[in-house]
């Protein structure tokens, strides 16, 4: 370390004190009372030329710079590999805990939903209300959720709106159009019929927006369509509305995912929030038509009718039937921020499994072996699907 001495920069002692304020000249009291020490001569030649200082700790006295104390050591040491690794095994256990539950949630929810869901289509033939109310109870929790604070509120504006309604739009037409077919054939037939939505999808994304897929993505259409189809050719209690009405579910949703994709591209909102908004906006949808198609007095006659063959067990079915769409929806859309698509395709692939295994049970719907045939060709045909698409 070097430092050059000049004579401007000294300080001057006075009788008041030290005076911080530098002087163009080193003046010094004459006080008698304070004791100058004498200050070496300095030639020309010294104050011109580097002062060489070997350890910063001999620059000034004792007393007017006293003497750093000592640091502690600081000890480095490597961290324990066993002890990351414990870690991070203990945060992927819990997140495939995290995802478990929400697939068994998510299943038995489903299940619940498509037991009441038949029992109140069975007594109140009425799928346009019952679909309508399945969106109006999912609404008002989330409402009252955002209301109680029990659930944040999502950030939203005019855009996420417009993009929104397309999606809106196909939901529900996808409801309804499932809610008409189950209300007409068995869950299990129609369960087996929407196990075929793979093939829509492909269909509409090669002939309407020119994507291409590898082979082994059409491959796994051919078990898809022929599972179908054999599942349809052999149901006992076959029902061409039903039927129809199951294939327009399948390509409303399949419109669903596209505009779902296209339109919510850089929205920042929850899975949860999603499908509560697009609720909201499937209950504005379809409430005019849902009247203009049933009607209030066709809707009491049948609500009458209902609660004299049933009891007032029926409103228990129909408030239950309301709240698990709602639920199991909710849990879907939230698996998806935890999930991968491929994943997610693969337990709907299983939903359906078990929604068919526990409808057959309940229900004591008569099955074929043939038909039995065809329905597992049909899933296994989308699990198929699930894998080659990645």
């Amino acid at each position: 370390m070097m430092c050059s001495l000049k004579q401007s920069q000294l300080f001057g002692c006075g009788s008041n004190g030290i005076s911080h304020r530098r002087n163009p000249l080193v003046q010094f009291s004459a006080s008698p009372s304070i004791s100058m020490p004498k200050l070496p001569n300095f030639s020309v030649s010294s104050l011109s030329k580097p002062l060489h200082i070997s350890s910063i700790h001999t620059l000034g006295s004792s007393e007017i710079q006293p003497k750093r104390k000592s640091l502690p050591p600081c000890n480095a040491y490597e961290a324990d590999q066993s002890d990351v690794g414990g870690v991070v095994e203990k945060v992927e256990a819990a997140r495939k805990a995290k995802i478990g539950f929400y697939f068994a949630t998510w299943w038995f929810l489903n299940v619940i939903f498509n037991i009441y869901n038949k029992k109140v289509l069975n007594a109140f033939p009425f799928p346009w209300l019952t679909s309508t109310l399945s969106l109006a109870a999912g609404s008002l929790i989330m409402l009252i959720s955002w209301a109680t604070k029990v659930a944040e509120a999502p950030k939203t504006d005019l855009d996420f709106w417009k993009s929104l309604f397309p999606v809106a739009l196909a939901h529900t037409i996808g409801h309804v159009a499932a809610t008409v077919s189950m209300s007409k054939v068995a869950v299990s037939f129609t369960h087996i019929i929407k196990s075929g939505e793979p093939a829509f999808s492909v269909l509409v994304s090669r002939f309407i927006l020119g994507e291409t897929f590898p082979m082994p993505v059409y491959l796994s259409l051919i078990p898809i369509i022929g599972g179908c189809g054999l599942a349809a050719l052999t149901e006992l209690n076959f029902n061409m509305t039903g039927f129809m009405g199951a294939m327009i579910s399948n390509l409303a949703f399949v419109f669903r995912n596209i505009f779902s994709k296209k339109g919510m591209k850089g929205k920042s909102v929850s899975g949860m929030n999603y499908y509560a908004c697009l609720s909201l906006l499937s209950l504005l949808i379809l409430t005019p038509f849902a009247i203009a198609v049933e009607g209030p007095q066709i809707w009491a006659v049948g609500w009458q009718n209902a609660i004299t063959e049933i009891g007032p067990h029926f409103i228990w079915w129909v408030a239950a039937q309301s709240i698990f769409y709602h639920l199991y929806n909710q849990v879907s859309y939230m698996s998806l921020d935890e999930i991968s698509p491929l994943t997610f395709s693969i337990g709907n692939t299983m939903k359906r499994i078990s929604v068919i295994v526990s409808s057959i049970i309940i229900f004591r719907t008569p099955v074929q072996p043939v038909n039995a045939l065809g329905a597992a060709i049909a899933v296994f045909g989308t699990f198929l699907y699930s894998q080659a698409k990645q």
